[in-house]
C-alpha cells in the first residue's frame, strides 16, 4: 500500500524561509500554505476554524513581525509575534508537531553573542521588542510537549530579501560591477537555506529530546571573508570598503545540541553555497531591481559598535 503523504502547514509562505519550505516539501508532502486573505493568522476564530477543518499533521510558523532593518518604527511585534504563535500553540490538539523559528536575538543582543549555549537562556532577558517575543514564546515551548523552537542565527539563501541581506545584496553588486561596502566587519553563524531545509525535515521525522536547539554551522564568518569569497568565485573582483574601524558585536551560537540530535549533520562549506547562491541570480538578473542595489538605502540603518 502506497504510503500517504503528510500534510504541512506552512505560515508565512510568502516570506524568504515559508516559501523555501513550501518548495522543499511539495513533492512529499501536501504543503498548505495559505495567503493573509485566506487566513488571518492575528485572528483566533480564524486559526481555530482553520485547524478544526483541515486535516494538518505538522505545522511550520515562519509568519514573523520585525526583526530586520526594515523593521523602522514601531511594529507592535511582542503582541504580533505573540498572537500569531499562540493562536496556533493553543490548537496543539490538532496537529501532531509545530516547528517554530526563534531567533538568536533570543539570548539579548546588547551583549556580544559567542558560540552561545541554549542553556543560557534567560541569563540576560532581550530588551527590544523583537527578541523579546521571541524569548516569551521559547519559554512557553519549554513547557509543551508537542512543540519545537528551532533557533535561527544568519540564514541566507534564495529568495531572502536582496536589498539588504548581506550576501545576496553583495553577490548582487558584485555582478552589477559595484563596490561591496561593509558598514562594519562582523562575525555570525551562517546557515544556507538549503541546510535549514534538511535539518527542519530531521525535526519532522523524529522526537526531539530538547525544546530549542541553535540551528548554526558553527563555525562564524565575517564580512570581509565572505565578501572575498563572493570575489573568489567570480571573473568580476569588486573593491571591498569597510566604512568603521574594528569588529561588531560576534553573533553565533553553540551547535554541540544539534550535532548530538542530528549525527553530527554535514553543513555545506561556504564556498559552495555561495557559489551556488550566485548561480541562482546570474539565472534571474534580469528581474532583478538593480535600482536599489545601487541605492542600498538600508545600509544605514546597521548598528555601529563603537571601539575602545
Amino acid at each position: 500500500m502506497k504510503k500517504q503523504k503528510k500534510t504541512i502547514l506552512v505560515t508565512g509562505g510568502s516570506g524568504f524561509i515559508g516559501r523555501n519550505i513550501s518548495e522543499f516539501f511539495r513533492d512529499t508532502a501536501t504543503v498548505i500554505a495559505p495567503t493573509h486573505a485566506q487566513l488571518d493568522l492575528l485572528s483566533q476564530d480564524a486559526v481555530n476554524k482553520f485547524l478544526k477543518e483541515n486535516e494538518i499533521n505538522y505545522v511550520i510558523h515562519c509568519a514573523n513581525i520585525g526583526g530586520n532593518r526594515k523593521s523602522v518604527g514601531p511594529t507592535d511585534s511582542v503582541a504580533k509575534n505573540a498572537r500569531l504563535f499562540f493562536n496556533i500553540a493553543e490548537n496543539s490538539r490538532y496537529y501532531e508537531k509545530l516547528i517554530h523559528f526563534g531567533s538568536g536575538a533570543e539570548y539579548d543582543k546588547r551583549r556580544s553573542l559567542s558560540q552561545i549555549s541554549e542553556v543560557a537562556i534567560g541569563e540576560s532577558i532581550p530588551v527590544d521588542d523583537y527578541g523579546f517575543s521571541k524569548y516569551l514564546i521559547s519559554k512557553y515551548i519549554e513547557k509543551s510537549e508537542n512543540i519545537v523552537c528551532l533557533r535561527l542565527f544568519g540564514v541566507f539563501g534564495k529568495y531572502e530579501d536582496y536589498e539588504y541581506k548581506f550576501i545576496s545584496n553583495s553577490i548582487l553588486k558584485n555582478l552589477l560591477h559595484m563596490p561591496v561596502t561593509i558598514r562594519q566587519n562582523v562575525y555570525f553563524d551562517w546557515l544556507f537555506i538549503d541546510d535549514l531545509m534538511k535539518i527542519v525535515r530531521i525535526f519532522l521525522e523524529k522526537n526531539a529530546k530538547y525544546p530549542a536547539y541553535n540551528i548554526t554551522p558553527g563555525k562564524p564568518t565575517d564580512l570581509v571573508t565572505l565578501a572575498n569569497l563572493i570575489n573568489s568565485c567570480s571573473e568580476i573582483k569588486s573593491d571591498i570598503i569597510i566604512d568603521n574601524p574594528g569588529l561588531n558585536a560576534e553573533y553565533s551560537g553553540n551547535n554541540l545540541r544539534l550535532l548530538a540530535e542530528t549525527g553530527s549533520f554535514q553543513f555545506t562549506p561556504m564556498p559552495a553555497a555561495i557559489s551556488e547562491l550566485r548561480e541562482y541570480y546570474c539565472s534571474i538578473i534580469d528581474q532583478i531591481n538593480s535600482d536599489v542595489i545601487k541605492k542600498d538605502e538600508y545600509a544605514k540603518f546597521c548598528t555601529i559598535r563603537p571601539q575602545s
